[in-house]
């Protein structure tokens, strides 16, 4: 008798993952791939990086998550893993400079066309708004507000200390917050 995983909580799949149920580790994977790609393509600036990092992420994943202390907490581990390998994809090679738009998720909530197309508006200005950030500031602040990662994580990857991750990530919310006044 087969069990319908799809509804299970991150945790649960994660543990039952990481007794090495494979149907557990695909939803899991397939629930949180839209996210690890579009963190992934930001960070790289290409999506070519951006699925190699994916790929050596979710073989990461799989390996380690027997020893993922805390089962509930997985998406921001699983965001930390595409977090290092972006930037080992980053330091091995120039960015492709291919750069695609991002790709993001169809708002299944409103079929509201006025909101939509203000939804889709407001997501283009923040990426030319990022995008004219520099790329340190901009690789800092997806680090926290996409990947959700602490300063210390975001300093060990950068090779910056903790104080310059802080005093980067407030230049790029400044910045942001300025180019976005008229969102508000």
């Amino acid at each position: 008798m087969s069990v319908d995983l799809t509804r299970a909580s991150d945790g649960a799949l994660a543990t039952r993952a990481a007794d090495g149920d494979e149907v557990a580790f695909e939803i899991l994977l397939r629930r949180h791939l839209p996210l690890m790609t579009a963190y992934a393509t930001r960070l790289t600036g290409s999506r070519a990086d951006a699925s190699d990092a994916v790929q050596e992420a979710s073989v990461t994943i799989w390996r380690e998550l027997p020893r993922l202390q805390t089962p509930d907490a997985v998406r921001g581990w699983m965001m930390r893993i595409v977090s290092r390998k972006g930037y080992d994809l980053i330091r091995a090679r120039r960015p492709s400079d291919d750069v695609d738009d991002l790709e993001l998720p169809q708002e299944s909530a409103s079929n509201d066309p006025d909101r939509l197309v203000e939804s889709k508006d407001a997501m283009g200005a923040l990426r030319a708004a990022l995008d004219r950030l520099p790329e340190r500031q901009r690789q800092v602040w997806l680090m926290r507000e996409v990947g959700g990662e602490s300063y210390g994580d975001i300093a060990t990857h950068t090779g910056a200390t903790v104080t310059t991750v802080r005093g980067q990530l407030a230049r790029a919310r400044e910045a942001l917050t300025r180019e976005m006044e008229a969102w508000r």
